[in-house]
């Protein structure tokens, strides 16, 4: 039974009955294709299989549900009221600066985390997971919820918003660092502050360069580099014809059939490749752990809250609100590691590809029932 038609008056009705109800929700959810293809791909990897898809057909499957996630986004937005596509997308690119500074923060306060590690995994935590994404938008479509068609176009708004915070605030920290270390220097035994002998007395490579990026250097390298990465360029590409040229015909009788299974290609995929990562937290701070369960229903709380502001505003749909907080909750799995691996090659990969993959994914996706019953107590679907 779809969670829209069984909505209560929890007002009115005892915490048992939410509690039950929110437990029926996740079990009727486990048990449909999306998420019972995550599931299995776990179970398969825990019990050793050795079923492997290859490489090159998991880019092209990714390929493809991005392109259909940015054609059918840019079909809609070709129409939509442009009042009505702007204030989700600033509170789309409010929510992955926010939870980068929040999530970043909290991290780096940990004992044994340094700023860098911090910062990239906030910002694979802000950043989108397309894939999850794209579960949401099938799980909506199987209950009959509707939701604006432009919302696969604010993917890219927090994506890039939260990467670019990301990398921004690692660098000036790792800067910060370096002149920290380098500004006591020893003299006869002296520690000295002045700056007139730091450039002279630090090595050449840590010397200031006339060659070193200026902060709007820096910036537009990033956005470059995010913008070209394989996932964003899919996506913005789909965007782009949907919104400039007329692919209704190809999009209605190839990207939609395929969609949903290839969608439950991709979720075995990353089945197997939670499980595998999560061997990966055991030699880390207990702090990684703790995020990764923790961190999707904050930001997830962070993002409903922006898509109900967006709908006192503009009247934002409740399917709208819960894909909002959904691209919070997500964790970037395809864009954000090539991403933050070429801007910050020193953050630990194992951090904050194993935190966000192997439990911010699936507590992510395990979490939108939740956001989905939230929409319908406060809005109704």
């Amino acid at each position: 039974m779809a969670i829209s038609k069984r909505a209560h008056n929890y007002t009115e009705a005892p915490a048992i009955d939410m509690i039950i109800d929110i437990t029926t929700a996740i079990i009727e959810q486990v048990q449909k294709p999306t998420l019972a293809f995550l599931l299995g791909g776990m179970l398969l990897a825990a019990l050793g299989s050795r079923l492997e898809v290859p490489e090159p057909v998991y880019k092209f499957v990714v390929m493809l549900l991005l392109l259909k996630v940015g054609l059918g986004a840019g079909i809609s937005i070709r129409e939509a009221d442009l009042v009505a596509l702007a204030v989700p997308a600033v509170c789309a690119v409010f929510a992955g600066i926010g939870i980068v500074l929040l999530g970043g923060n909290t991290l780096a306060r940990w004992r044994g985390v340094s700023k860098v590690d911090a910062y990239a995994t906030a910002g694979l935590f802000g950043a989108v997971s397309a894939s999850t994404l794209a579960a949401a938008m099938a799980m909506l479509d199987e209950e009959g919820i509707l939701y604006e068609g432009f919302i696969g176009a604010l993917y890219p708004f927090m994506d890039i918003a939260a990467l670019v915070t990301a990398i921004l605030l690692a660098k000036m920290s790792a800067a910060r660092a370096t002149q920290t270390a380098g500004a006591i220097l020893p003299q006869n035994g002296v520690a000295t502050m002045t700056m007139d002998g730091l450039a002279s007395g630090l090595p050449k490579q840590s010397r200031p360069s006339d060659k070193a990026p200026t902060p709007h250097g820096l910036v537009g390298t990033i956005l470059t580099d995010t913008v070209q990465s394989a996932a964003i360029s899919a996506l913005l590409l789909g965007i782009a014809i949907g919104v400039l040229g007329r692919p209704e015909n190809v999009y209605t009788s190839f990207y939609e059939p395929l969609f949903r299974g290839l969608l439950s290609i991709l979720m075995l995929v990353m089945g197997m490749e939670a499980w595998a990562r999560l061997s990966e937290l055991r030699k880390l701070a207990h702090a990684y752990l703790l995020y990764g369960l923790t961190a999707p229903l904050v930001h997830g709380l962070i993002g409903f809250g922006l898509g109900m502001a967006a709908h006192q505003i503009t009247g934002f749909s409740a399917g709208g609100v819960v894909l909002l907080a959904v691209m919070a909750a997500s964790s970037s799995d395809i864009s954000g590691p090539p991403t933050m691996r070429g801007a910050l090659p020193e953050a630990n990969a194992s951090a904050y590809v194993g935190a966000s993959t192997g439990l911010g994914t699936p507590v992510a996706i395990l979490s939108i029932p939740l956001w989905i019953w939230l929409s319908d107590v406060l809005i109704g679907l």
